[in-house]
């Protein structure tokens, strides 16, 4: 399938974007690419971007590993499954796309698991600019998913995460596997009447396929009460017209600690999720128009 348009979204009130010569730095490249296919099936990584606009850094606290370790890197592998594609290219400290405006952008520790991120001096307008970029975001998806639901009916929303299971340190313990399956499926506002067959051939799909020699744990609406700010925001907006499912992968693709990702196990995974939009593609389009 070949994509029928491809979006690189402008910052808003960024100087020189669209500049080649401007972009020399991807700190100030777009905040986030969309590439649009026909097809009722959206996947976003909204949490795989690193970069840090430049008029940023300087009011950073944290090092760039923290950083890391708590954005989903790796998880835009998986997205060529999808018809529309999003990709947040900004690190979510710098605007979080999974919150509401007035969590999006803080200097409060405690909105980040005790992390200290920003200096509490971060100036007013630098969050103005970035809570900019968050509502621009919002109204770019929410004119993607009308046009996706007036062509199809019903479309596929897939928000694609990861999370930590080694939080005391890389030579401790994992976390309990019984508290941390390998891929979480929120489901919070799936609706099983609706969508309950699609909730588990989805599971099963994942779990078609092995990764590093077993079947990979998958366990539903066990970590989180709700999926974000963007799911919610979906199902609030587009009822069951959309249907909304949060993917966090637990790190068994990577070390959580370092840099060095299982190319074996991200290839493994990847199979098994491509699986599983096929199955969901099928279930979909069994459901009766909304």
């Amino acid at each position: 399938m070949q994509p029928i348009l491809s979006k690189t979204a402008s910052p808003v009130d960024e100087r020189g974007v669209g500049n080649p010569a401007s972009q020399a730095s991807l700190a100030d490249g777009p905040p986030w690419d969309m590439v649009i296919q026909n097809g009722p099936v959206m996947v976003t990584a909204i949490h795989a971007g690193h970069t840090i606009r430049r008029s940023l850094q300087p009011w950073l606290t944290i090092s760039e590993q923290e950083r890391l370790r708590e954005e989903d890197p790796l998880t835009d592998f998986f997205l060529p499954a999808g018809d529309t594609i999003v990709r947040a290219n900004r690190s979510r400290f710098e605007f979080d796309l999974n919150r509401p405006p007035e969590k999006a952008v803080t200097v409060d520790p405690q909105d980040t698991w005790g992390l200290k991120i920003w200096d509490p001096d971060l100036p007013e307008q630098e969050i103005e600019r970035s809570l900019a970029l968050h509502a621009q975001f919002y109204r770019l998806i929410a004119e993607r998913v009308e046009a996706m639901i007036a062509e199809h009916g019903r479309i596929l929303v897939l928000d694609l995460h990861s999370y930590n299971h080694r939080r005391d340190g890389p030579e401790a313990s994992p976390a309990l596997q019984s508290e941390n399956p390998d891929i979480d499926l929120g489901a919070t506002t799936l609706n099983k009447d609706v969508y309950g067959n699609l909730l588990e051939g989805f599971k099963a799909g994942l779990q078609s396929r092995q990764v590093r020699g077993r079947t990979p744990d998958v366990q539903v609406n066990v970590r989180w009460e709700d999926g974000g700010n963007f799911p919610e925001w979906l199902h609030a907006t587009y009822g069951d017209a959309a249907c909304v499912l949060t993917l966090e992968f637990k790190k068994i693709f990577m070390d959580e600690w370092g840099c060095g990702a299982d190319i074996l196990a991200l290839q493994e995974l990847r199979d098994g999720f491509l699986a599983a939009v096929r199955e969901g593609r099928e279930s979909l389009a069994r459901v009766a128009p909304a």
